[in-house]
């Protein structure tokens, strides 16, 4: 790798012995071209970490007007409503005659994860006497206007977590609604 190149101390014979000082040099120059080498592999077969996304179902840009709405068992659908100060309220069911709920739930694990959860299996049994075990849970996501985006992201990672695949969210809310996540946040 490298060299030590030793030259002559002194030349002449005879007179007074003295000690010979060594002239050291070390030749870098193959260590050099093989750091540059090993840079140039590592670079070239590193793969640079790719982005996580998350993959969303958007609808079409130009809506048809002959879309026509499409009826879904109370049975199975849950209404999540976010609010302010990372208040989350859910339903099961219609808001004049729930099923479940109205109720506070917090983020995470021990609050609308656990929810998810139970509520789906429920659904799964429900959909299963009624003898069409295929169709799962459907959540409504109803973020308000004093909520944040990491609200929204949150629970777009508890439906994932939870294996939800049927969501989608929406932003219009009924005055009784509105009053009753006004009245959870006083």
């Amino acid at each position: 790798m490298a060299e030590l190149n030793t030259g002559d101390g002194g030349g002449k014979k005879g007179g007074k012995v003295r000690s010979k000082k060594q002239n050291s040099k070390v030749d870098l120059t193959a260590m050099v071209d093989l750091a540059f080498l090993l840079i140039t592999f590592f670079m070239l077969t590193t793969t640079l970490s790719k982005p996580q996304s998350m993959s969303l179902g958007l609808p079409d840009k130009d809506p048809k007007d002959d879309s026509v709405d499409m009826k879904v068992d109370e049975n199975r659908t849950m209404t999540v409503m976010m609010g302010a100060d990372d208040k989350l309220v859910f339903y099961m069911g219609l808001l004049n005659n729930p099923i479940a709920g109205p109720k506070d739930l917090p983020y995470g694990r021990e609050g609308i994860r656990a929810e998810l959860i139970k509520r789906k299996k429920e659904v799964l049994a429900y959909s299963t006497a009624k003898g069409k075990p295929d169709q799962g849970m459907i959540v409504i996501i109803k973020p308000s206007k004093k909520s944040n985006y990491k609200n929204v992201i949150d629970i777009l990672d508890e439906m994932a977590i939870s294996n939800i695949p049927t969501y989608t969210i929406v932003n219009d809310f009924s005055p009784e609604e509105t009053k009753l996540l006004e009245g959870k946040q006083e």
